[in-house]
């Protein structure tokens, strides 16, 4: 092909601005790396291209200085001529493997749902609108003119002492948790916390009892780690494991979500609690005690939910870990570990070498935050909103899916859990109700390969009690037109 039809098919519009020599210079690169402009060829004048490409000439000259640094052209009397280089040479680039660039392990892993937070039905996400932003933006002000250099460095191992005392405090008012500072360590979100008990817990290999269903981010950070997968069938009262499993499959660790299931919402009854407990023996086993979703109780108002189980026997190794940004705002990014007295100084020298730690500012804003009450407030008072968005979405679904449909989830959370028949998959309704601005998720993706229950998973934390009449007719309307 002749230069000039080369250049013919390159000299596509470039934007306006300071930019254009920038976007020139990417797209002669690529046509150098991708063979088309030849090693050797000549390419036009300065002035020629600048007509051509109708662009100022010192942008055409920038270009090729830059080229020509970075070893793709070369100058001499005789013009701008393309450098020989390997890269250039007319064998094609060999095709990219659409499997295996990653490792099996990567492959395993369910998938994200990242940008779908503001949306209706959306679970796992609190009210953002009613998020008390004055009395945290006082907080962070307050905390900023105390800065230093080093709240600017990285955090103190385990996070800093303020927080870490607030945190002891407001579990053990609000969740029954035993423990003192030393024992919370604090960490870059509740994704951070479960990797930190999956890489010091166990070894790769080790074996892992999860819920089945199961909280998909806690399931990959059990593969990332390299564990071994052991689903165990949950029940209306949490994971019931046959009592012949603890001889033929012995865990390592244990997850949990003992205050309210995720997905199905059951709540692990206190008798299986004690059995667990009563189970488990220091250095055989780890129980990982997620209390996802304690702190909004719907089973009578005013009541309280069950304990936590660290708080039953807090000498058991059992790792709670929790986040604020269930409570707060997904973006916060603090959560935090409680661990066993006796494994807090190997624990946290573990953790140091795995983690830097950060966000010092936010970490002191937090104590604050805590200290002043404003959280439990909150939380009081978004406690009745959501009982009554939880009521509002129950009597909707049994309106348009029918009175006999089976909805789990109603004790506690910010979820409910609605299970269809084998068709439509959930997995196509999930993508209709995306074209409708709905996020629901499927319930079969919580099961090892989507082999499970057909079902929508339905957060009401975003979903104001007055649309939701509308949106779950919006849904059943994209159900009724797969």
């Amino acid at each position: 092909m002749s230069l000039d039809l080369i250049l013919a098919d390159l000299l596509l519009p470039l934007p306006t601005g300071e930019a254009r020599q920038q976007q020139l210079s990417c797209l002669l690169k690529t046509a150098i790396l991708s063979g088309r402009l030849p090693a050797g060829m000549r390419l036009p004048g300065s002035r020629q291209l600048a007509g051509d490409f109708r662009m100022a000439r010192n942008g055409v000259l920038y270009a090729y200085q830059q080229l020509i640094a970075e070893g793709f052209l070369t100058a001499d009397r005789g013009g701008t001529r393309v450098a020989s280089l390997p890269l250039a040479a007319s064998k094609a680039l060999p095709a990219f493997p659409e499997h295996g660039v990653l490792s099996r392990r990567a492959g395993q892993l369910g998938a994200a749902h990242i940008g779908e937070a503001l949306l209706p039905f959306a679970p796992g996400v609190a009210d953002l609108n009613a998020f008390p932003w004055q009395a945290w933006a006082r907080c962070l002000q307050a905390a900023w003119r105390m800065v230093s250099a080093r709240h600017l460095a990285y955090a103190p191992t385990g996070g800093e002492p303020a927080l870490r005392r607030s945190v002891a405090s407001f579990l053990a008012a609000r969740r029954g948790v035993n423990c003192t500072p030393e024992q919370v360590f604090i960490v870059p979100g509740g994704q951070v916390a479960l990797d930190a008990c999956a890489r010091l817990l166990a070894d790769p290999g080790d074996l892992v009892w999860l819920e089945q269903p199961c909280y998909q981010t806690a399931r990959n950070a059990m593969l990332a780690a390299g564990l071994r997968v052991q689903h165990v069938a949950v029940d209306h009262d949490g994971m019931a494991p046959a009592p012949a499993l603890w001889q033929s499959c012995p865990p390592r660790l244990i997850y949990l979500t003992p205050a309210h299931q995720y997905p199905t919402g059951s709540v692990l009854s206190l008798a299986r609690r004690l059995d667990f407990l009563n189970r488990l023996s220091p250095g055989e086993h780890w129980l990982i005690e997620d209390d996802y979703d304690s702190e909004f109780n719907h089973a009578r108002a005013g009541s309280r939910p069950l304990p936590a189980m660290q708080g039953l026997h807090p000498d058991a190794p059992v790792i709670y870990t929790g986040t604020f940004s269930k409570l707060l705002y997904p973006g916060l990014r603090i959560a935090y570990l409680v661990v066993p007295r006796w494994a807090v100084p190997a624990f946290g020298e573990a953790l140091a070498s795995l983690y830097r730690g950060g966000q010092a500012v936010e970490q002191r804003a937090l104590a604050q935050f805590l200290d002043s009450g404003r959280l439990t407030r909150h939380v009081r008072e978004m406690a009745g909103v959501y009982r009554t968005r939880q009521q509002v979405l129950r009597e909707a679904l049994h309106s348009h899916f029918g009175p006999a449909v089976k909805i789990t989830g109603g004790q506690a959370g910010l979820h409910l859990t609605l299970y269809l028949p084998d068709a439509p998959p959930d997995e196509h309704i999930v993508e209709a109700a995306a074209g409708q601005g709905i996020a629901v998720r499927a319930l079969s993706r919580y099961f090892p390969d989507g082999g499970g229950d057909n079902g929508l998973v339905l957060g009401y934390g975003m979903a104001d009690a007055a649309h939701i009449p509308a949106l779950v007719e919006r849904l059943a309307r994209a159900v009724r037109g797969i």
